[in-house]
């Protein structure tokens, strides 16, 4: 897992913040309209652009209020909060937002796939777009195997992990997590937080709040502490954590004689001061041993039915979803140029290339010839016989019992739109009188 120390080079120097709160204060009231709970006090912080900032504090702090203060869910009762330079109010900076609400509220009868069409739609996604994301959510969340199980199925953890696609399907610049990791097993809270870093050094501004301070630990670079709706502390991990009257220095494995020869000198260097406090062998974190077994049980191949450990992050939120913008372009020029955008005129048949012409495009202009037959009118100058002028009454094919239609030969007087063969051919045609 990368350190949380690499986000903070991340962050822009100069840049406003992405939310200013600023003496804010929320009561709630009965009603009778008397002050029942005061949620937040007299709050004040920044949340800067490219940074991983937690929000943390024991039940009942303020948290999830002040959250929703900034989504604009709630009024504050006084101060100021600005989201992007703007109001919570404002309906313009929605679509820059993610949310993972402290409980998922999700629609019981769709199913996995379901659940994020409906989300992209609300985001006004094209066909190509959603589906391209739906599938690399569901992968990376692992319920590639569940994605067509109504949610009602899904245990808790499930019902975050679809959560957390959800949060995500807009490729949001600002993503609020309000205790994403509740209900999830320990593959499930290494997966959010290795997500939760790597989106912070792809340049996500991301609010974070939890309880959990371990999961918060190893993955914030900034925090406030609340409690009581009050801020008791601010600053980064290492100057809020850090020890400033212990050192521990790891080495290799030493025998009792070496600790006791560098027991000696410490007492020699600080006059008998300080000493060795405690000598023990590093010990394996719990969660990287659960993490060991489930990776041994996955490579024997043993089933589940839950949520697999999922797959890695999506590309478009890692800024790589450009792949499409050539389809999107031919997707444009092939509903724009279709059968009604070509037109019939009649012209001499000496303004049609010839049909030995060679290249590609004359291939081109001789298969649009070939492929429909071609009006042909008919002048009184022209002195044509009955058998060569223009068929009377619908043309009828095979299909109908009637005499098939031959293709019409460039000799005949038929001729296509000069713009559009200048289009097909690159060249500019002569201007005719």
């Amino acid at each position: 897992m990368a350190s949380p120390q690499s986000i903070s080079s991340t962050s822009t120097a100069g840049s406003p913040p992405v939310v200013v709160c600023q003496n804010l204060t929320k009561v709630f009231k009965d009603f009778w309209l008397r002050a029942n709970a005061r949620a937040v006090d007299n709050l004040s912080f920044e949340i800067r652009p490219r940074e991983v900032f937690g929000l943390l504090g024991p039940n009942g702090s303020g948290k999830s209020t002040t959250i929703k203060i900034i989504l604009g869910l709630l009024r504050p009762t006084s101060g100021r909060v600005a989201v992007f330079g703007k109001p919570p109010s404002d309906v313009a900076i929605k679509k820059r937002i993610g949310y993972l609400p402290e409980e998922s509220y999700l629609y019981q009868f769709l199913n996995a796939r379901e659940t994020l069409q409906y989300y992209a739609k609300l985001f006004q996604l094209d066909y190509r777009t959603r589906e391209h994301r739906i599938d690399e959510l569901i992968d990376m969340v692992g319920l590639s195997s569940a994605q067509f199980r109504p949610v009602r199925d899904y245990s808790k953890g499930m019902q975050r992990r679809i959560g957390i696609a959800q949060a995500l399907i807009n490729d949001p610049d600002f993503l609020i997590l309000d205790e994403p990791t509740t209900g999830l097993d320990p593959v499930g809270t290494r997966q959010v937080k290795d997500l939760i870093i790597e989106l912070g050094r792809r340049g996500k501004t991301i609010l974070l709040s939890s309880h959990l301070l371990a999961d918060v630990e190893d993955c914030v670079h900034r925090m406030v502490v609340l409690y009581g709706g009050q801020k008791r502390e601010e600053g980064t991990c290492d100057s809020l954590l850090e020890s400033q009257d212990r050192t521990t220095i790891e080495a290799d494995s030493l025998d009792d004689a070496t600790i006791a020869e560098i027991d000696e000198v410490i007492r020699r260097r600080t006059a008998g001061h300080k000493s060795i406090l405690k000598v023990a062998r590093p010990r394996q974190r719990l969660e990287e041993f659960f993490l060991q077994i489930v990776e041994k049980a996955r490579a024997s191949q043993v089933a589940t039915s839950g949520a697999l450990a999922g797959g890695p992050t999506a590309s478009f939120l890692l800024g790589e979803g450009q792949q499409f913008a050539g389809d999107n372009l031919i997707d444009k020029l092939t509903a724009a140029v279709g059968p009604q955008a070509v037109t019939q005129v009649v012209a001499p048949a000496a303004t049609l290339p010839s049909p030995q012409a060679s290249g590609p495009d004359q291939n081109v202009i001789g298969s649009l010839l070939n492929s429909e037959p071609a009006k042909v009118a008919q002048s009184p100058s022209q002195g044509l016989p009955p058998s060569q002028g223009p068929a009377q009454g619908p043309i009828q094919g095979p299909a109908r019992g009637g005499p098939a239609v031959s293709p019409a030969r460039p000799s005949e007087a038929a001729n296509i739109d000069a713009d559009l063969i200048s289009k097909l051919t690159g060249q500019q045609s002569e201007k005719r009188e």
